[in-house]
């Protein structure tokens, strides 16, 4: 089964008066590096589902039904059972196995989801922007939370993408938005409930 492997980077630590989001230096780096934009900024909205119990999340497994750049993506993510290599615990990629197809109807699929027992666990949006190198990917996001991108291909890949881009190993997240979100919400003491921009602007709006 195809394995994800990827990491994540804070945009906010390559950020400076002049580009105070990152945006900017990164993309200069990218075209510098040699990689093709593949996908323009677009809207991207996510909903994970799970049993009431968030017997998925027990088992760090994800079922997500995603709606992005004019398509709508089925994904099931879990944990693989081996590691990738002989030194997992020195490992400073995030793995993952990802089965992942494209659906017609998002909207049916959830009704599907919902009268098999299961309910929107978790919600979150962000623009992307997906860039391509050939090899593998970057795709910068920018979330409610702040600007991020991953590196996702092959491990050595990313390693020497990230050099390129003047990115160091110290600063890899391998941790999931979800989790990410967790944290902000810890620091900031927040109550929002969905990484949305409704949502994390006013945790009392409505989804």
């Amino acid at each position: 089964m195809p394995v994800e492997t990827e990491i994540k980077f804070r945009l906010a630590d390559h950020a400076d008066l002049d580009d105070p989001t990152g945006l900017s230096t990164l993309t200069q780096r990218l075209l510098a590096a040699g990689f093709t934009l593949e996908t323009p900024r677009s809207f991207e909205s996510n909903v994970l589902y799970d049993t009431p119990d968030r017997q998925m999340r027990s088992r760090t497994e994800i079922l997500r039904i995603r709606n992005y750049a004019g398509r709508c993506l089925l994904t099931h993510k879990c944990l693989p059972e081996v590691g990738p290599g002989p030194n997992l615990s020195q490992d400073t990629h995030k793995h993952r196995i990802e089965t992942e197809t494209q659906v017609s109807d998002g909207e049916a699929l959830a009704q599907v989801f919902l009268s098999l027992g299961l309910v929107p666990a978790f919600r979150y949006e962000k623009w992307r922007t997906e860039w391509s190198s050939g090899e593998g990917h970057c795709v910068v996001d920018e979330t409610p939370i702040g600007n991020y991108a991953e590196l996702e291909g092959p491990a050595e890949w990313i390693d020497q993408s990230a050099a390129r881009l003047g990115i160091d190993p110290s600063a890899y997240i391998t941790l999931s938005y979800g989790r990410l979100f967790e944290l902000w919400r810890q620091q900031h003491k927040s109550t929002a409930q969905d990484l949305t921009f409704a949502a994390v602007a006013d945790p009392n709006s409505t989804r």
